[in-house]
Formats: C-alpha cells, structure tokens, sequence
C-alpha cells in the first residue's frame, strides 16, 4: 500500500463524514441561530431553552436525512470491503 492510497482513503473518509454529519449540523446551528434571535429580541435568558428546540430539530433531520446518510456510509464500507485486497495486496 503506497501512501498515495493511504492519503487517497483517508481524504475519502473525511469527505464522507463531512457530507453525512453536515446536514445535521447545518439543522442545529439554523435552529440555535433562530432561537437565540429570539431569546435576544424578548429578553428570555434562560439556558436550557436553546438545547431543547435543537434536539428536536436534529431528531427530526435525522429522520428525514437517516437514510441517505445511511447509504452514504455503507457504500463507503462496501467500497472499502471490495477494494481491500488492493488496498493490502
């Protein structure tokens, strides 16, 4: 295995892993960006108010995003899995 396939799988990961956690993060940060809005225009202070709306919010993205993350990744295993032997060999 050289190390041009080295860098080759693992800037493959880091692009898959950035492409199936990216929805979800962009979710989160929409939802904390729109509830701190508005705890800034009524002056609610309270903590625990954003991680609640954010909870949903992600668990609803992953119900929605869920699968296509999912195919995502496994295609990624499976190419992995197909292409072990030249990645050993």
């Amino acid at each position: 295995m050289t190390s041009e396939m080295i860098i080759a799988v693992a800037e493959r990961s880091v692009w898959v892993i950035l492409v199936t956690a990216g929805p979800l993060l962009i979710v989160a940060l929409v939802t904390g960006l729109a509830v701190s809005i508005f705890q800034a225009t009524t002056q609610i202070q309270e903590q625990t108010l954003a991680f609640v709306p954010k909870i949903v919010a992600v668990l609803v993205a992953i119900v929605f995003f869920g699968p296509w993350m999912l195919s995502k990744v496994t295609a990624y295993a499976a190419d992995i899995f197909d292409n072990l032997s030249r990645y050993i060999g």
